[in-house]
């Protein structure tokens, strides 16, 4: 069996491009066009945009990061030796991005994947008032709020954690509706709802209460409605060391003091 053709991408940070020059000394590379899988170094939000850069040319490997950021919750450790040996024992872990459908006042449409989250933000200092639909059924004539997010499990414990929301295992094939700061009703905290769920928001008031919509860190201005649901043809994998897989370092989040 022919080992895997690995292909190496790097943060621009200075200890990314030190590790990685390291590595192109260590280890044969390809370019992605003819690789089978991705090594990534750097941080969590370096691996988003790794993510995102793959969904955006309709080529999805298998990514492999180490962690040259702060966090690294998405990375393993950074360890240069052995890498080989370590791919070939990684742990495999899917994780079904979502679709930001988003029209604005304007009528301009864009289609965005979200791996982490969808977040709805008032823009100015009014509270956003939005009306909440699951499944095409109104489920919340009027959220007023500072926002709304929609979490995957892998999102579930960045904002949406700092928001109140809960944490999701990997495998629970769950997403959470969090409010951010919600007004009224007063005493709503989410909602957890199966990942076949469409959810969709209509922004009320739109002239006076502006709202923008976030898909990981693109932002669409000046909504006027949203609709989110997993996006099932594109699939991510994500590989772990056996001893630093996602769905235990997600699950041990819920014993974080």
């Amino acid at each position: 069996m022919n080992e895997p053709r690995m292909a190496l991408v790097a943060s621009p940070t200075d200890g990314a491009q030190e590790a990685a020059e390291r590595l192109h000394g260590l280890y044969e590379w390809h370019p992605i066009e003819r690789a089978d899988l991705i090594v990534a170094l750097g941080g969590d939000g370096f691996m988003l945009r790794t993510l995102h850069n793959m969904l955006d040319v309709h080529r999805v490997l298998p990514i492999f990061g180490m962690n040259l950021g702060t966090v690294g919750f998405l990375m393993n450790e950074w360890k240069p030796e052995l890498l080989e040996l370590r791919l070939l024992h990684a742990k495999a872990m899917t994780v079904l991005p979502l679709r930001m459908d988003a029209v604005t006042v304007s009528g301009e449409r864009f289609s965005i994947p979200a791996i982490n989250e969808v977040s709805l933000l008032r823009e100015t200092r009014e509270t956003a008032k939005l009306e909440v639909t699951v499944d095409g059924r109104v489920v919340l004539p009027e959220l007023v709020c500072d926002g709304v997010l929609v979490a995957t499990p892998a999102g579930s414990t960045a904002y949406n954690l700092s928001a109140q929301g809960p944490i999701l295992p990997l495998d629970s094939s769950l997403l959470a509706l969090t409010p951010i700061s919600p007004f009224r009703p007063r005493r709503w905290r989410g909602a957890i709802l199966p990942n076949k769920t469409r959810i969709s928001f209509r922004v009320l008031d739109s002239a006076k209460r502006a709202v923008s919509a976030v898909a990981d860190q693109r932002e669409v201005r000046d909504i006027e409605s949203v609709s989110i649901s997993i996006d099932r043809t594109s699939p991510l994998t994500l590989l772990f060391d056996p001893e630093h897989a996602l769905d235990d370092r997600i699950t041990m989040e819920q014993f974080a003091t």
